[in-house]
């Protein structure tokens, strides 16, 4: 049975989490432990822990004597999130594909409609999300469905600090296709279709805190 304070470290450990992945608290702040221990009320034990969570999820690192920052990220490390979602999302949905229903389908096609008409990056991305999970959720594999929730908040990561604001409005073909695919039973196609479309890459110059400007790179799939 889990401790109060393990129930604590998975709360603050959560809210942060959600807190980096939106962009509120940008890559390179310090996590300070008494800031963080008042603002939820409780001892340094759960919020050690806490970090210790972030960590795990390549969200936070702990440097020597300079305390725990939350990780940067760079076009390395989106290639690889990219690269990683191509071959376990195909992957899922190899298996998912012989328990995908007309139900489920039509309900993945109104997520790609509601991506396509939304008019800021969060609405878009949680449509988005809700494409994949519909169409690979299927696959009965609960390991490999955590993994790629891991890697669909890192990719949510990625875009927000990207495209906070200005977002553009965009339809997207790929998921289209790959939904005529499966309908028509082409597995194959609608795997190929779907591996390339989560490599796909966008840019875009975006300003920091300090007023510097930086390039900015995001899964756009």
């Amino acid at each position: 049975m889990a401790s109060t304070e393990d129930t604590i470290a998975v709360r603050i450990s959560k809210e942060l989490a959600d807190r980096i992945i939106s962009g509120a608290i940008e890559p390179g702040s310090r996590l300070r432990q008494d800031h963080v221990a008042e603002e939820f009320n409780t001892s340094h034990v759960p919020v050690r822990e806490a970090f210790r969570r972030l960590e795990a999820q390549g969200l936070a690192i702990s440097e020597p004597r300079r305390g725990v920052r939350v990780a940067a990220f760079d076009l390395g490390e989106v290639r690889e999130v990219a690269e990683m979602r191509a071959a376990l999302e195909v992957l899922a949905l190899r298996h998912a594909a012989p328990h995908l229903t007309a139900s489920i389908l039509d309900q993945a096609e109104e997520a790609t409609k509601a991506g396509d008409k939304s008019r800021d990056v969060r609405s878009w991305e949680e449509a988005n999300r809700t494409f994949h999970r519909l169409i690979l959720a299927p696959c009965n594999m609960p390991r490999l469905l955590s993994t790629i929730d891991d890697l669909h908040a890192a990719s949510a990561r990625f875009l927000f600090a990207a495209w906070r604001s200005e977002w553009e409005i965009r339809t997207d073909q790929d998921h289209r296709a790959i939904l005529s695919a499966l309908r028509q039973g082409n597995v194959e196609s609608a795997a190929a279709t779907l591996g390339r479309h989560v490599q796909w890459i966008g840019q875009k110059p975006v300003k920091t805190a300090s007023g510097r400007t930086r390039d900015a790179f995001a899964i756009v799939g």
